[in-house]
């Protein structure tokens, strides 16, 4: 009579150890590049939220019969509603007796905190008077550094600095 079995073999335990070996070395990297994805996607989102608000808000002035250009989606008048937080918030006033500011986004896109922080939109001023820049940065773990694509606010439109840049060609889905 055989006494029963109470232990794997060892050749057992390294054949499970091997496959889980290579199923991690397979999952890890997918992981990773999914938070990426998650996150480049977020910024296509936001971009073509605020670029639709942009174009609305400039027809709704050409109905009131409102040149006045848009030169900034992060309004810093001390007339605005204070939000200094978010990086799209409120348009630059129109052209009325009374200025108005109208929001961007019904939900406010928040700006990074600090200099460090990625997959956030950073504001700064512009080279000239009136435009306006908005970066976005994110990491590329799969090239192992960060990504960093400048859009510019100039004429009522929203575009890409660099477009010929790979971040741009990520951030713009082209």
């Amino acid at each position: 009579m055989q006494t029963a079995r109470k232990a794997f073999t060892m050749i057992e335990l390294t054949f499970v150890i091997i496959v889980i070996g290579i199923l991690s070395a397979i999952a890890l990297p997918r992981f990773s590049d999914t938070a990426d994805t998650a996150y480049i996607s977020k910024a296509q989102s936001e971009l073509m939220a605020v670029r639709s608000a942009l174009a609305t808000e400039r027809q709704q002035r050409i109905l009131r019969g409102d040149t006045t250009g848009i030169t900034s989606l992060s309004c810093t008048d001390t007339a605005c509603p204070p939000t200094p937080t978010n990086a799209f918030d409120h348009f630059s006033p129109d052209g009325q007796a009374t200025p108005e500011y109208h929001e961007v986004v019904q939900y406010p896109i928040a700006a990074c905190s600090n200099n460090t922080q990625r997959a956030c939109w950073a504001v700064s001023a512009g080279q000239g008077t009136e435009d306006m820049r908005y970066t976005y940065r994110f990491v590329k773990s799969t090239e192992g550094n960060d990504g960093k694509a400048v859009f510019a606010l100039e004429n009522n439109r929203l575009d890409c600095v660099d477009s010929a840049s790979t971040d741009c060609e990520l951030i713009t889905g082209k």
